[in-house]
Formats: structure tokens, C-alpha cells, sequence
């Protein structure tokens, strides 16, 4: 029982982050810059929402207390969640997004190419569309990345600012997820972190850009201590399912 309770919770992790940056990336639909990004951006939101919905139907199946991909989404409250600060931050510029994105895809991609070999049959499955998607999303932001970080002395300051803004988020990216970890079931995530600094370190060094040292990285996402936006955005997200419950398509 041990060992399922400790792979529930890794799963809802993964959940609640590709959940709630999804919907991050949403808000940007009829906002952004330009046209094609108008069509990219909601295509990476469902990207990350597709493989939440997974993740939170596998979930529910693990903890065996009937709770869908609908109860574990829609029906838990803020400190319930146990997804990545990192995700939660606020859209700010195009330049903070895009960070945000290239943060995180550099991260899930070398990770999910790992759980392919899963002895746990969905989690494979999941990992097997999801590395193709992360491999995109990590060129996409990428290349924004170095665009604005090499670009006019605006854009270089904006992107400079983001770096200074996210990257004290990104050491919580490491933190094991409990006993599932390092088992045949999940990848262990600080093995993950040599492929994730490579990739930030070349497009660094094409963008013009230099990561800080992180003394103190921000955490608590994965014990349920949020910022105040997560609150804010869960409200929005939630509000329809809460209006009429028991609602389907």
C-alpha cells in the first residue's frame, strides 16, 4: 500500500504541474504578440492538459477512492495542489512565458524519455507522446528565448529581467517525488538535472544570457504552499464545474 500511496502522489504531482501551467499558457489565447503565436500558444496548453488528464485518470485509479480526472482537477482546494512554483508564476511579458516554458520543457522532456521504459504501462504510454511534445516546446521557447535575449537592448533587458524573476524556481524541479522515485515505476528527477543544464546552458549561450547562483530556491509547491495567484487562477479555472456540479460534456 506504501508503495501505491507513494506513486499516487508522484502522479498527482505531474498532474497538477502540466494542469496548471497549461492553463497558464491558455490565457495567452487571442493575447499574444502575433498570429502565429496565437495558434502555438493554445497548442502547448493542450499539450500539458492532455497529458494532465491522463495523469489525473491514472491517479484516481491508484488511490481507488473514486475521485475522476474531474474530482481531482475541479474539487480540491489551493493547498491541495502539489504543483511546481515555478508553473504557477504569472504569465508577465512574453519574455517571463517563454522562460517559463523553456524551464520546464528542458526539464520533462529528458524525463519523460527516461519513464518510456516504465514498468508502470500508462506512465510509459504517457511518456511516449509527451517526450515528442516536450522536444517541440523546448525548441519553440528556445528559440524566443535567444530571439529576445539577442535581440534590442529592450528585448535583452526583458529577457535578463525574466531570468532574474524564475530562475530561483527551477531547483524545486530536482526534489524527489517520495519512494516511487528512482524505482522502476519513475525516473529519479535529480538524475534529470545534467541533460536540464545543458540544454539551458547552450541557449543561454546563444541568447547572450547567464543563469545566478540560487542559494536559497524558492520552494513549497509540492507541500501545498502557494503564492496568492495560484488561489486566484484556480478560482477562474474551477468555476464552472463548481456552478454545476455533476456536469458533463
Amino acid at each position: 500500500m506504501a508503495g501505491t500511496q507513494s506513486l499516487f502522489d508522484a502522479v498527482l504531482e505531474l498532474a497538477d504541474d502540466h494542469l496548471v501551467l497549461g492553463h497558464r499558457v491558455s490565457e495567452w489565447c487571442g493575447h499574444a504578440p502575433m498570429l502565429e503565436e496565437d495558434l502555438a500558444m493554445p497548442n502547448m496548453a493542450l499539450d500539458l492538459i492532455g497529458t494532465a488528464r491522463t495523469l489525473y485518470d491514472h491517479a484516481g485509479k491508484l488511490e481507488g477512492r473514486g475521485r475522476d480526472e474531474n474530482a481531482l482537477a475541479y474539487l480540491r482546494g489551493e493547498r491541495e495542489y502539489r504543483n511546481l512554483l515555478l508553473c504557477e508564476r504569472p504569465n508577465g511579458d512574453f519574455a517571463h512565458t517563454m522562460l517559463r516554458q523553456l524551464y520546464f520543457a528542458a526539464f520533462m522532456e529528458p524525463y519523460w524519455r527516461a519513464a518510456v521504459d516504465s514498468s508502470d504501462t500508462v506512465i510509459a504510454g504517457v511518456a511516449g507522446k509527451a517526450v515528442k511534445e516536450m522536444a517541440y516546446h523546448i525548441r519553440h521557447a528556445g528559440e524566443w528565448v535567444i530571439r529576445l535575449g539577442d535581440g534590442t537592448e529592450e528585448s535583452a533587458r526583458r529577457m535578463a529581467d525574466a531570468v532574474s524573476a524564475l530562475h530561483i524556481y527551477t531547483g524545486e524541479l530536482f526534489f524527489e517525488q517520495g519512494a516511487a522515485e528512482g524505482q522502476a515505476a519513475l525516473p529519479s528527477r535529480a538524475a534529470v538535472r545534467p541533460s536540464w543544464e545543458a540544454v539551458i546552458g547552450e541557449v543561454f549561450s546563444q541568447a547572450g544570457l547567464s543563469a545566478p547562483e540560487v542559494s536559497y530556491p524558492q520552494t513549497g509547491g509540492r507541500r501545498g504552499v502557494h503564492g496568492e495567484a495560484l488561489g486566484h487562477m484556480l478560482a477562474e479555472m474551477q468555476s464552472v464545474h463548481r456552478a454545476h456540479p455533476g456536469a458533463v460534456w
